[in-house]
């Protein structure tokens, strides 16, 4: 079991603080182009989860104008910066869930995204979501998430948080990293199809499962 419950997200300083190097995180736009090109032309509706100040959501809202769009999310701070950002869009509902608990009803979707926020939840918590995700899809629908992810040895740990301005003592305690390859697997025995990780820069990664 995940012996780490610490989830510091509801804390504005911590919300704030990330925000204010959001844009900054090493290779990030990389992820983030990797992951538009799994949104096909027919989507209609999306889920995002964890959607922070509506960054990820924004740009796939932008290449996929003629979609609606729930972005879920539990920090307060996050939430007033996503439902800022989406002011003046009515096709973006923002609704506040802590994704410790099971995904409300919502509906089916064609595409559900995530950007750095799933890695927050207990690793049984994790794999319960993915479960939860596949039963909100549409047949076809796509799941991309892109996600902190563990390395495989404390050095490389070490070198990724050096490589984006941390220590191991001064890493975000809320953090609880799971392999690629695990997650890989829950996906799989869940019944997602075509599941890969699509593009990768240490830590980071784009994991990708199409609902059958």
């Amino acid at each position: 079991m995940s012996a780490n419950p610490v989830n510091l997200w509801t804390k504005t300083d911590h919300a704030q603080e990330y925000l204010e190097r959001a844009d900054l995180i090493s290779h990030r736009g990389e992820g983030e182009a990797a992951l538009l090109e799994f949104i096909s032309r027919g989507t209609r509706r999306i889920l995002d989860l964890g959607t922070g100040d509506g960054r990820l959501l924004g740009l796939v809202r932008r290449e996929h104008p003629d979609t609606d769009a729930v972005a879920l999310d539990f920090s307060p701070t996050m939430l007033e910066a996503a439902r800022k950002r989406f002011a003046e869009d009515s096709r973006v509902t923002v609704i506040e869930h802590n994704m410790d608990a099971p995904l409300p009803q919502l509906g089916k979707f064609d595409a559900v995204i995530s950007s750095f926020a799933i890695h927050h939840l207990v690793h049984e918590r994790k794999r319960k979501l993915y479960g939860e995700i596949y039963d909100a899809m549409n047949a076809g629908g796509v799941f991309c998430n892109l996600e902190h992810v563990a390395s495989p040895t404390a050095r490389l740990h070490e070198e990724f948080l050096h490589r984006i301005g941390f220590t191991v003592e001064t890493e975000d305690p809320s953090n609880k990293l799971l392999d690629v390859q695990t997650q890989l697997g829950w996906l799989h025995e869940i019944g997602f199809m075509e599941v890969d990780c699509h593009w990768k820069w240490r830590e980071l990664a784009l994991l990708v499962g199409v609902r059958s």
